[in-house]
């Protein structure tokens, strides 16, 4: 069966703000040229074409037209070879995606096929020529489209031996049951509430620029990336700096997760029974934080100082009233 398709990109214009090269003093544009070394001339598009330099020297050329004519069935089609699972695809091996349109007379054939894969759970196993290559990809339904994810080759993913820690770690279940914690205190990712911080600073430096305003101020340094000595106290520190965050938006969960710098592990859990008991020294603590030390012991020593003299006021009235032993009762003055 065929489909008559279209490949549309799946991505949009990519974060970046373009940059020119330029003469530091003159701020002229810097260009490339293409020139041919043997000659000298300045070389146009319609004069180049690919060459493969053999090692004793030789060169064989090869032009867009060669490429077009090779006898390959890729060449114009998507070719299906299989279908898996979506888990049984490694996330490694998953590259740029692109929507699949359906073209001329294809949406019959495009809708089957859309819900065939989404009613199986299953995606297509495909190769195809694009840009000069044959590549294999993945098509799969998604919402009411067919997406094609282009796939690294198997060989083209890398070992991993030599890249996960040589010597031998042991790590504790407490360890572990702080770990859960921090997950738990940095709350459930959104993607949607992510943004690009980078791309919005870079903007404002050329803004600023521009209009030949001062550049805004360095952010302070983040303060991680030392070597984690005590790794209990560093997951118990992140924990409370996670919940510190929250009560601080209002004692909304969290959405997105915090980004901590890739050396360090910042932070920490708490026991999972101890949090209701936490929350009310904490709570008390930030009371009492709020008076100063000092104001507390002055008005506990005023305070003092004040009843005594009230009592020893109150003391002598009355011995001095029953020695006269006066009848009106007069109002009694406090201090």
């Amino acid at each position: 069966m065929s489909i008559p398709v279209k490949v549309v990109s799946a991505i949009g214009s990519e974060h970046s703000v373009k940059f020119h090269q330029m003469h530091r003093t003159d701020q002229g544009r810097v260009r490339y040229r293409k020139v041919c070394e043997l000659d000298g001339e300045e070389l146009g598009p319609g004069d180049i074409v690919r060459g493969y330099e053999a090692a004793d020297g030789r060169v064989a050329t090869v032009t867009d037209e060669d490429l077009a004519d090779l006898p390959l069935p890729t060449s114009r089609t998507i070719e299906v070879h299989g279908f898996l699972a979506g888990e049984d695809v490694d996330p490694l091996q998953l590259g740029k995606p692109y929507y699949l349109s359906p073209d001329t007379a294809g949406a019959k054939p495009y809708v089957l096929m859309r819900q065939a894969l989404q009613r199986s759970g299953k995606a297509a196993v495909a190769k195809l020529a694009m840009r000069g290559h044959e590549i294999l990809a993945l098509v799969r339904a998604h919402d009411e489209v067919l997406v094609l994810h282009q796939l690294y080759w198997p060989d083209e993913i890398n070992s991993t031996e030599g890249v996960a820690p040589t010597e031998r770690v042991k790590v504790s279940d407490a360890e572990l049951d702080m770990a859960d914690t921090l997950i738990d205190a940095l709350g459930t990712a959104d993607l949607g509430q992510e943004h690009d911080d980078y791309q919005a600073a870079v903007e404002e430096l050329v803004a600023a620029r521009l209009e030949g305003a001062e550049v805004p101020a360095e952010a302070p340094a983040p303060t991680g990336g030392a070597q984690v000595i005590d790794l209990m106290a560093a997951l118990r520190q992140s924990v409370e700096d996670a919940r510190g965050a929250r009560e601080a938006a209002g004692g909304a969960p969290r959405k997105a997760a915090a980004k901590a710098p890739a050396k360090a592990v910042r932070g920490a859990a708490t026991p999972k029974g101890t949090e209701a008991k936490k929350s009310t020294s904490k709570a008390a603590a930030k009371s009492t934080a709020k008076r100063p030390a000092k104001s507390t012991a002055k008005s506990s020593a005023g305070s003092s100082a004040k009843s005594t003299r009230s009592t020893a006021k109150s003391t002598a009235k009355s011995t001095a009233k029953s020695a006269a032993k006066t009848p009106a009762r007069r109002p009694r003055k406090t201090g």
